[in-house]
This record gives C-alpha cells, structure tokens and sequence, in this order.
C-alpha cells in the first residue's frame, strides 16, 4: 500500500541522491557558412563575382588557459564554439547556444536548429557532460566580424576536408559529421538555403549554393535547374516599385532575374 497520499508528498520526499545525474550541460554549435571562390583570370568578362562555392564551418581553438588563468580542458585543440547552459538564468539549450556563440566569435542573430544530444560516459575528462548539438548558418557577409573571445584563443573557417584532419576537442568529430549529414538533408528538402543567400539571389546563386551539397543532375543540370525552380510555389520573382522586373548584373554583364523565398510551407523534397 502506497505510503505517500498526493502528489505533493511524493515532491517532498523526492530524493535526486538515488539517481545519477549530469556534471554538466553544455550546447555546441556547428556553424556553417558557404563561401565564394573568386575566378581570378585576367581578360574574362564572362563572370564578373565568383564560380564555385565552398561549403565551411567556423571552428575555435581552445586557449591553453581558461578566463582565471586556469589550464584549460582540451587547450589548444580545434572545437565547436560552445560552453555550459547558464542555471542562475534557466537557459533552455538553444538559449545557451545562442549566448555561447556570439562570446566566443562575436556573431549573433544566426539562423540555429538543434539536431542531437550527445551524452556518452567518457566524453568529456571532467565527467558525464550531456551536450546539445545545434547546427548554425550564416551568410558569408555576416562573417567578416569573426572574432575570438572568451576561452577561444583564435577562430577559422575550415572545409570538410580539412576538417577532419585536425585534432579535434572532445567527441567533436562526431557531432561534426552528424552536424554535415543533417545540413545536407535540410539543403535539398527545405529552403533552409534561404539562410546562406541574400534575401534577392539569382538562379545561380541559389544553384550554387546546393551544388555545395548535392551532385543531383536535377540541381547540377544548368537547363533543367532553371527550367524547374521558377516554376516552384514557394520561389517568385522580384519586382521593383514601379512593377517592372527586377535584375542585377552583379554575377554577369548580362542582367539576371532575381528572385526570393515566399511564406509557403515545404512538405516534401523540393529540389527533386
């Protein structure tokens, strides 16, 4: 026969001492930005900004000493930007990832989704450390202002090549590659693209961004893409005040269509 009569009593009799419980909650964020790879030969005008674009992500180099001038955990290692939830200030995780983010590189107003819990024995030295990992876009303007602060000793944009070949903090390189797979399933079934380009883009910058993903004929094909994507609901074309049609000549001599993103929900794939 139970010995407790409400719920109440069950609260006040509630013992935490009977269960193991995190030594800390912290939230990474692997932040993504697609950069331009200027076409630097001289006597062309075909294109006048850049070719390929270059999928990267922002990483830090943890400092060899903490804010006290304590050795640091992981100093000198190459991670996520990220730090513990605040629970004087009850941050939920997606609030400590936005606050941690712009300490450490002083960027705010990011485009954040939350996309797994990372929360294995042993992955972090200083105990059983429970991690929210978030993913982060940003448009490659908004990164001149980069910067290190807090624990962070320097900050640098690395491909996915380059990646993986330092000596990553913690079981960062885990959550890297799971943070990639999840941004290259948003990119072709979602307009999350809309994050990394200018609110008006051009075919081809939109084409340019997804190539950085996916090598679908559907996306790769110049003819198909252009056929297809001004006949998508959720893409429209620009007009200026006077309702004429509005271009930019700012990728070519010749004036390119702009477009934009609209307010329509995607509930399926929308490159295929």
């Amino acid at each position: 026969m139970a010995k407790l009569k409400n719920e109440q009593e069950a609260i006040d009799n509630y013992d935490s001492n009977k269960y193991i419980t995190p030594d800390g909650y912290t939230s990474d964020i692997a932040v993504f930005t697609i950069i331009s790879e200027k076409d630097n030969r001289a006597g062309e005008r075909k294109i006048k900004e850049p070719g390929k674009k270059v999928l990267k992500i922002m990483l830090i180099k943890r400092a060899e000493l903490d804010a006290e001038g304590e050795p640091n955990i992981e100093g000198e290692k190459w991670a996520l930007p990220g730090g513990f939830n605040d629970g004087s200030k009850k941050e939920t995780a997606i609030d400590a990832a936005a606050r941690e983010l712009e300490e450490e590189t002083g960027v705010h107003g990011l485009y954040l989704k939350h996309f797994g819990v990372y929360d294995e024995f042993g992955r972090d030295k200083r105990g059983w450390i429970i991690s929210n990992a978030h993913y982060a876009i940003v448009p490659e303007q908004r990164l001149k202002k980069q910067k290190a602060t807090d624990d962070a000793e320097e900050v640098q944009l690395f491909t996915m090549e380059e990646v993986f070949k330092l000596d990553l903090a913690f079981d960062h390189r885990k959550i890297i590659s799971d943070a990639l797979k999840f941004i290259e399933k948003d990119l072709v079934e979602t307009k999350v693209a809309r994050n990394f380009l200018r609110e008006e883009f051009t075919l081809s910058e939109l084409q340019g961004v997804l190539m950085t993903v996916s090598n679908n004929p559907r996306i790769t094909n110049k003819s198909v893409f252009f056929t297809k994507v001004p006949k998508l609901p959720f893409i429209e074309k620009v007009f200026d005040e006077e309702g004429n049609l509005k271009k930019t000549e700012r990728n070519s001599f010749r004036p390119s269509q702009l477009y934009k993103f609209n307010d329509l929900e995607v509930v399926k794939s929308i490159w295929e």
